[in-house]
């Protein structure tokens, strides 16, 4: 078990090198059809498990369950993770939370690429960064893993790392020897009241995306 959890991270403080990674265009590219360009793939990045809800690591399921809850939509238990649907200005945003746990994450995104035709541009990765300060907003188009376990995954299974990836901040603040236990924390009293206001922006951001472009995104929310 202790193997196990040790096998979810790798040093924060340590990027790495995923340059390497050739940027080919994903075959999802090659065949987009223009029919399903309005097609967006959402996935927040998470660990199952009641004993998971509630922390850090799970922003990205926290986030992708807000927007559901605001909205009325329901998750369904499907192949390789619990999906749910939201149409939204004539688009559709596919909403996945990946069952494989976080270090095998790129097994879910590939196959529901593969079965919806998601083209590459239209994959959006919500992921937690402990190199960025509580609720710090950071969008790019690219990057490596940045020691991310989850994005590690998904760089090697769909064999790039040419996707929009939105990193939420969760700071750096624990003890040495204890970042386990704090990614594997609960938000401390003053991250619980300040996180609902994160959460609704990270939900707009999520529409922004697949509405206004990922150029107007980053320019009206990264740093916010």
């Amino acid at each position: 078990m202790i193997k196990w959890i040790h096998s979810l991270f790798s040093s924060p403080k340590t990027e790495e090198n995923t340059d390497h990674i050739k940027p080919e265009v994903h075959e999802h590219h090659k065949n987009n059809i223009k029919s399903m360009s309005n097609k967006f793939l959402i996935v927040g990045l998470g660990n199952i498990g009641a004993e998971y809800v509630n922390t850090r690591h799970n922003i990205g399921f926290k986030i992708l369950d807000h927007l559901a809850k605001k909205e009325s939509l329901s998750f369904e238990t499907l192949k390789l993770g619990a999906l749910a649907q939201y149409k939204f200005k004539g688009r559709t945003f596919l909403l996945l939370k990946p069952n494989t746990y976080m270090n095998l994450s790129g097994k879910a995104v590939q196959y529901w690429m593969d079965k919806e035709n998601i083209p590459l541009e239209n994959l959006f990765v919500i992921t937690d960064d402990l190199n960025l300060s509580f609720g710090t907003i950071r969008i790019k188009p690219k990057g490596s893993d940045g020691g991310h376990n989850g994005l590690k995954n998904i760089n090697l299974v769909l064999n790039t790392n040419q996707y929009t990836r939105f990193r939420f901040g969760i700071s750096d603040e624990f003890k040495k020897g204890k970042q386990i236990d704090y990614v594997l924390g609960d938000w401390d009293d003053a991250e619980k009241v300040a996180l609902p206001e994160r959460l609704e922006t990270a939900s707009e951001i999520i529409k922004s995306f697949g509405t206004a472009g990922l150029e107007n995104t980053m320019t009206t929310y990264n740093g916010k």
